[in-house]
């Protein structure tokens, strides 16, 4: 640590981050770190070109950071979307079922519910699903 660039904790810490900024920046900007040097002679005039690299660097990565967020937004609505078309299908058979399922179906349905077991092999294929135009017929009759 033989810089001149300090003369006190606070100035060695703004010295290395400036040091590190540069090289940074240079990778970023697609210059050479040797190009960028500091001058800590009397004008400020390179820090000034500095901190505008380090702006300019900064702006570019903000609208990468900002194209990239907006594409995962899209993504994500859409599966929002196609998640809740999906549950709303699933809603409605839910409910067509109970519909069509006999009471004694219901019951027994809600007593393994609550014991958390899983449905019997013998019950689970028992009354195989009416076809479209039966379910039509059934849910367009007097009802009870």
């Amino acid at each position: 640590m033989n810089s001149p660039c300090y003369s006190v904790a606070m100035d060695l810490g703004v010295c290395q981050i400036r040091n590190f900024s540069i090289s940074f920046l240079s990778s970023l900007l697609g210059t050479e770190t040797s190009s960028v040097k500091l001058d800590n002679s009397s004008s400020g005039a390179s820090v000034v070109a500095i901190d505008n690299k380090i702006e300019q660097a900064m702006d570019l990565v903000k609208s990468h950071l900002m194209y990239a967020v907006r594409e995962e937004v899209e993504v994500l609505k859409e599966q929002i979307k196609e998640l809740i078309e999906r549950n709303s299908q699933l809603e409605q058979e839910n409910n067509l079922l109970k519909n069509l399922a006999s009471p004694e179906q219901l019951a027994q349905f809600q007593v393994q519910v609550q014991s958390g077991s899983p449905l019997p092999p013998s019950t689970q294929g028992a009354q195989p699903p009416a076809p479209p135009a039966q379910l039509a017929a059934q849910n367009s009759g007097p009802s009870a």
